[in-house]
């Protein structure tokens, strides 16, 4: 199987995946995926995770659509990522407790997730909150332009989590631990929890290079 293809059948494994697990549902939610040759793959607009086609997908070469279905609105919000910093990957979902997470009041938009567990620190850094935007508004992609490359994840204020990662898998999974530890976040607020200390997080950030100082 040729690498275009085994990524194909990959993002839409991983894509069916999240999508019967319930992380996003409907037509929403997007993926991309950059070939060897620096093309990307990316899903098309209107889709449903739990009924992509590898052979619909769509593909952009220098930002210009050549092949496949039409690709999805957020094409500048993915494109923002590979432009600032390496990255393989980039999945974005509407998925529920991150968007919970993203409207209420006391949420820090400069590290909105807390530390509570070690690989919420190790998979994603500090997550930054961003605010609402339109969706397909390309200021999306503009205000991720203007992190300098310093996250790799973010939450769009009522819209869903933004995440890049070096490759597919790795960007699936630390979106799944994005939504994790946002449920977590939730479950646990007001009740005054037990996090990780500010030694202990360094520590995860000098042995896995977290981006995490500003």
């Amino acid at each position: 199987m040729s690498e275009d293809a085994k990524l194909r059948e990959d993002i839409c494994m991983l894509a069916a995946s999240m999508y019967d697990r319930g992380l996003t549902g409907g037509a929403s939610g997007n993926i991309s995926a950059r070939l060897s040759d620096g093309r990307l793959l990316v899903t098309p607009t209107g889709s449903c995770f739990g009924r992509l086609d590898p052979a619909r997908l769509a593909v952009l070469e220098d930002g210009a659509h050549i092949s496949g279905d039409a690709p999805t609105k957020e094409v500048a919000l993915h494109t923002a990522f590979y432009d600032t910093r390496p990255t393989g990957a980039v999945v974005h979902l509407h998925s529920c407790h991150s968007v919970a997470l993203s409207i209420l009041p006391d949420t820090d938009p400069d590290n909105m997730l807390p530390p509570i567990t070690a690989y919420g620190v190790m998979k994603l850094g500090k997550v930054a909150l961003l605010p609402y935007f339109m969706p397909g508004d390309p200021a999306m992609g503009e205000a991720v332009r203007g992190l300098a490359g310093k996250r790799s994840a973010v939450v769009l204020a009522h819209h869903g989590p933004v995440v890049a990662g070096k490759d597919i898998e790795a960007a699936c999974y630390a979106m799944e631990e994005l939504e994790e530890t946002a449920k977590l976040t939730l479950m646990t607020r007001g009740m005054s929890p037990t996090l990780l200390s500010d030694a202990q997080v360094q520590g995860l950030v000098r042995k896995f290079d977290v981006a995490w100082d500003d």
